[in-house]
């Protein structure tokens, strides 16, 4: 026998057929419903010793007055919208809506997009699109930086992140002759840094590391980059930095996977192919505020640039008080 729900009228009948001291599985047959029904409604509205149908049915119509469909307020909404449109994916504005005690699901959200775009919309377009896999070029010939000390001599602490001021560097390339981001990204932190400049020349980009780090020359340990010629100039910004430098085995990306995930959300912004002579510098720092105040998942939906501060501060708290 299928589930049904009970009616006041059944209810009534249970009363009175419990007074004459049947059994559940007689008062099922006779009302003509599963003995667990029977069971269930007893468990759920009995109160003390005593069953009364009128109380148990009104204790029925209460619960169902709170199992309406919920129904996401105008403000919740507004908050939904302002995080897209500042490129936070539902995952994380759904982390956020909690934290503001307005919960709403990435799956609403999701559902929320799919019918703006039926409707018109616009705001799927704030959704992070996929990105080609990566291949690998064939015929190229790897041209060994001299003096570079490899990847597997890197000290154990800079994988376990339990420290502030290890970092991964990467360029990401625009329209051939029209520029190049310079990108680095803390490991702990996950704090983010891009800076354009004219061409990929080991002079030039030594340069810009030098001057995006300088700031936090304090929280720079290590420094891992890929092995393009462009990072030649490893040795002099090691010095300038007091930092160690060290790089990834050729072809192996996921050695720099903090930093090739943040490309790829640069890639947002600043699609492939992209002349970087249209867009200006204040543009790029717009972009790498905008992914530093994202909220992520890896750091319990905390903005990057906020937990970076915090572990600075930390940091130097712990050198005072050893001084």
């Amino acid at each position: 026998m299928s589930y049904q729900q009970l009616t006041e009228g059944k209810r009534y009948q249970i009363s009175t057929l419990l007074a004459e001291q049947y059994s559940l599985s007689q008062i099922a047959r006779k009302i003509n419903v599963h003995r667990s029904t029977v069971s269930r409604e007893l468990k759920r509205n009995t109160k003390g010793q005593d069953y009364h149908p009128e109380t148990a049915h009104r204790l029925r119509c209460l619960r169902r007055q709170h199992q309406r469909k919920y129904r996401i307020n105008d403000l919740t909404i507004q908050f939904v919208r302002l995080g897209l449109e500042n490129d936070w994916s539902p995952e994380q504005i759904s982390a956020i809506s909690h934290q503001i005690h307005s919960p709403v699901s990435h799956e609403w959200i999701y559902q929320y997009i799919a019918n703006d775009k039926a409707s018109g919309g616009l705001l799927y377009k704030a959704l992070r699109q996929g990105h080609k896999r990566y291949r690998r070029r064939q015929g190229l010939r790897h041209r060994p930086i001299a003096e570079a000390t490899s990847i597997d001599q890197r000290p154990a602490v800079v994988d376990t992140r339990e420290r502030l001021g290890d970092w991964e560097a990467d360029t990401v390339l625009g329209k051939q002759g029209s520029g190049v981001l310079v990108t680095l990204a803390e490991r702990k932190s996950r704090l983010y840094l891009v800076k354009r400049v004219k061409n990929k020349q080991a002079a030039v980009v030594k340069a810009a590391i030098i001057e995006m780090l300088s700031p936090y020359k304090d929280c720079v340990h290590t420094i891992t980059f890929d092995n393009g010629g462009e990072f030649a100039g490893h040795k002099m910004i090691a010095e300038a930095l007091g930092a160690k430098a060290y790089f990834a085995h050729p072809y192996s990306s996921w050695e720099r996977g903090l930093n090739e995930n943040f490309n790829g959300l640069l890639r947002q912004y600043i699609r492939k192919g992209t002349d970087l002579r249209t867009i200006s510098d204040a543009f790029v720092s717009q972009i790498e505020r905008k992914l530093n105040a994202r909220p992520r998942k890896c750091l319990g939906f905390r903005q990057p640039e906020v937990v970076f501060k915090a572990l600075r501060q930390a940091s130097k708290g712990s050198v005072a008080l050893v001084n």
